[in-house]
């Protein structure tokens, strides 16, 4: 049974898991944009969020004006579908927003799942 909220409710939910991040990271953000959609891409498992770009510890050289930025993206349906409740899926968003941030930063998915964000 998925949690029943408007796409706006979910959204402000996002913004509110971005709002638990330290300033120290946030701060350290670059070229990087968080979007919200309904499902994760068809072709592949179904994700909670991905990060699509290039990890602050990669960019060398070239890196730089004219690139496009990062993209961290949140899947509304399977949050609302896995939770079993509007606070179970306030902390499901938390930590997926803190995952995907994680991979912007250059943490591999095993060292964020020893952090308790996995």
């Amino acid at each position: 049974m998925a949690v029943t909220m408007s796409d706006a409710e979910f959204d402000d939910l996002v913004g509110e898991a971005l709002d638990h991040v330290p300033p120290q990271f946030l701060d350290r953000m670059d070229n990087v944009a968080i979007l919200v959609e309904d499902e994760s891409p068809p072709d592949g498992p179904t994700l909670l969020g991905l990060y699509q770009g290039t990890p602050l510890p990669e960019r060398i050289g070239g890196y730089g004006y004219g690139t496009m930025p990062d993209r961290i993206t949140i899947f509304r349906g399977p949050l609302k579908r896995m939770c079993r409740d509007a606070e179970h899926l306030r902390q499901q968003i938390t930590v997926t927003v803190v995952h995907e941030l994680g991979h912007h930063f250059g943490i591999d998915d095993d060292r964020l799942h020893e952090l308790g964000w996995g």
